[in-house]
């Protein structure tokens, strides 16, 4: 079906909520959620079924149909796609299986960054934030591979702010209108990211590779743009705090 005739289309339903027309989109659509659910599989396949991922996506896609404006000036692609994130993570949530050792551990990694970015005034090298958290270098890797589920979860919670900062004519759900010094802020932050975790937050959430794709593209091993994904979302959260802004990353 072409954009003229999916135009039409959304034109109908807006006007009478078919449910003929309502499985229509639905189906022209579920694309998106394999696409969405494909990339949190990455991180979560050891742990979620993927074909339970799609279907807590289902219900973020009909969501968006049901309250998806065509005559904003959004594209239903970008909308929906936050709506099916959004589903698949309040799901993840609600069966709570990230253990709660696990949470304390990332958030003392959050604070070490935090501490050492106000201390240093740049940001800290891998064996300063092992020293703060009185592990070796080896055992710090480990660490940042065993929390980066949590870290991953929590960053796609807040995925709006990369969406808005890539398309900034685009309109995100109605009640994060007014966040826009934490966009920008952000948007600065992750400018001043070291190199290599700059690119990997470029490459997973504005040009939306695969974890694959993106040792490919860096010549790395998958584990290690885990790590790098890791280091860079805790990064974020201490430059953040520098600006007195909380970003529930």
């Amino acid at each position: 079906m072409d954009k003229k005739d999916m135009n039409e289309v959304w034109l109908q339903y807006t006007k009478t909520h078919s449910a003929q027309l309502k499985e229509m989109l639905t189906e022209h659509y579920v694309h998106l959620v394999k696409l969405v659910a494909g990339r949190l599989g990455i991180y979560l396949n050891q742990y979620i079924d993927i074909d339970d991922l799609v279907g807590y996506g289902v219900l973020g896609l009909i969501d968006a149909i049901d309250k998806f404006d065509p005559t904003k000036n959004v594209k239903f692609e970008t909308y929906a796609s936050l709506r099916i994130r959004g589903s698949i993570l309040d799901a993840i949530r609600k069966l709570d299986w990230i253990p709660r050792t696990l949470r304390k551990k990332q958030k003392d990694i959050d604070r070490a960054y935090v501490e050492l970015e106000m201390k240093l005034g740049r940001p800290p090298v891998d064996q300063e934030v092992a020293e703060v958290l009185n592990v070796s270098l080896e055992e710090y890797n480990m660490l940042l591979k065993e929390v980066n589920v949590s870290t991953l979860v929590s960053i796609d919670e807040n995925i709006y702010h990369f969406e808005s900062i890539k398309d900034h004519n685009a309109q995100v759900p109605e009640h994060y209108v007014e966040e826009n010094e934490i966009k920008s802020t952000l948007a600065k932050v992750i400018d001043e990211l070291p190199e290599r975790e700059k690119k990997v937050i470029f490459l997973y959430y504005y040009e939306e590779l695969t974890l694959k794709e993106i040792s490919r593209v860096l010549e790395v091993s998958e584990s290690r743009v885990s790590q790098l994904h890791t280091k860079a979302v805790s990064r974020l959260r201490g430059s953040m705090s520098k600006y007195h802004l909380s970003l529930p990353l």
